[in-house]
């Protein structure tokens, strides 16, 4: 019904030109229709200005109140220019969360077009690369000639992996992937700890089959010759008893395999029982007195309380694998003491020794699956290269750590770390809680 409004003002025109010619004369008529017309030009040429105005920068200006016939228009405008606004707040809100997101990633992004310049990128891409504002070609930023080559070739199959200048020691895949035809997408992920692990997968592989294929080269071996050739009896004995104690080396790697794949495999908390670890300490240190007929002083310091919370089997292997290594790697006439204590609300049993110690750039490895020192010595000792890894995982099981202290010449201490949570009072009396928490001196 608008333009029946609109329109209101010429009929009206129209008719009293009508009867003035019809009254007067026809040139009074004339002149009012001609004066009628003029003035309504003039109106809608003024709301046109101010709609052209307003339209010039429609989310700076308010929308232009001009009333009559024009208001019902101006209304339908207005809720149009309302759900306009409400949508543009609404998909910019929706963009500025999709953008804090993308940031957020530890990959970078870069969005790339048709000539390889670059057209966005999030703030992981701005580190790893040092991207600095748009249009400007990718090789800029990453100049590797391998890159280069990948990104001047139609084959994006096979990503380069290469290290960083703004990232040094890590390694970094660069892929690209076609989002259209006209732009790409370049995703740069570190890949450090990957190739870490891939590493010592295959480290773990590889020593697998060595460790493995030497006991059974020598069991093959002798077996062969005990069936090839007529041996005396003292002979065939030695033979045997070679053949018994390398068969009992692959059980020992396998039963250790076994146990550090469980305990590697399960992430829960281990079932927990009251334990005496003085009187396992006592245990495990008479099987260290027969392992080392005599050749090594072994003494104890029992310092705590003797119950704590721990997964009996697991808590006997720890300090098992702790002091045989000890009596393993500490020469003759050496020391060992075996103590249990309590420092900073921390249950700390160490295993001491006198041995020649370990040079600092060996200890952060110390825990890895077959990692040796000496590869000669420890395979003469009948150690399978996995008690420190079982170790450190039982401790980690049970909510401590493994600490290991040692110098080239003084010797080495390894310390399995209790949380105070798996630490029992002898009884509810103050005294024992005293006992408990108050803090030792020594490490």
């Amino acid at each position: 019904m608008i333009w029946l409004r609109a329109f209101l003002p010429t009929a009206i025109a129209l008719i009293v030109a009508a009867a003035l010619a019809h009254f007067v004369s026809d040139t009074m008529a004339a002149r009012w229709l001609a004066i009628a017309l003029v003035i309504q030009a003039l109106l809608v040429t003024l709301v046109m200005a101010r709609l052209y105005f307003w339209a010039a920068l429609p989310r700076q200006r308010a929308l232009p109140q001009i009333g009559g016939v024009w208001q019902p228009l101006l209304d339908r405008l207005a809720r149009f220019v309302k759900t306009d606004r409400e949508t543009r707040e609404s998909l910019t809100a929706e963009l500025e969360q999709l953008h804090r997101a993308v940031d957020r990633l530890p990959d970078g992004l870069v969005v790339l077009d048709r000539y390889n310049h670059v057209q966005w990128c999030n703030d992981a891409a701005h580190e790893m690369h040092g991207i600095v504002g748009t249009g400007r070609p990718l090789h800029h930023f990453i100049r590797q000639p391998e890159f280069i080559n990948y990104l001047d070739g139609d084959d994006y199959s096979r990503p380069p992996v290469l290290p960083l200048p703004t990232r040094p020691g890590r390694l970094f895949e660069l892929r690209l992937h076609r989002s259209d035809e006209h732009h790409k997408l370049l995703i740069s992920r570190d890949l450090t700890e990957q190739a870490r692990l891939d590493a010592m997968r295959r480290d773990f592989v590889a020593n697998v089959s060595h460790e493995i294929r030497t006991p059974v080269t020598v069991i093959g071996g002798f077996a062969e010759t005990l069936l090839d050739l007529e041996l005396e009896p003292a002979a065939q004995r030695e033979y045997l008893s070679t053949i018994l104690k390398q068969s009992r080396t692959m059980q020992r790697l396998v039963e250790d395999l076994l146990t550090l794949a469980t305990l590697e495999s399960s992430s829960a908390p281990p079932e927990s029982e009251r334990i005496d670890v003085h009187a396992m300490i006592r245990a495990v240190g008479a099987e260290a007195q027969a392992l080392s007929q005599g050749r090594h002083t072994i003494s104890y310091r029992l310092d705590a309380p003797p119950l704590v919370l721990a997964a009996p089997l697991e808590l006997e292997s720890a300090i098992r694998n702790l002091v045989i290594n000890a009596v393993r790697y500490t020469p003759d006439q050496g020391r060992i003491e075996i103590g249990w204590r309590i420092v900073d609300n921390e249950g700390r049993l160490s295993v001491r020794d006198s041995g020649i110690g370990i040079a600092a750039e060996h200890l952060p490895r110390l825990t890895e699956r077959f990692y040796r020192v000496d590869r000669g010595r420890s395979r003469d000792s009948g150690g399978t290269g996995l008690g420190l890894a079982i170790v450190k995982h039982i401790a980690q099981h049970h909510g401590g750590q493994l600490r290991i202290e040692s110098s080239l010449g003084h010797g080495s201490v390894f310390t399995l770390v209790l949380p105070v949570a798996r630490l029992i009072a002898e009884s509810s009396g103050e005294a024992a809680h005293d006992r408990l928490t108050a803090p030792a001196t020594g490490t």
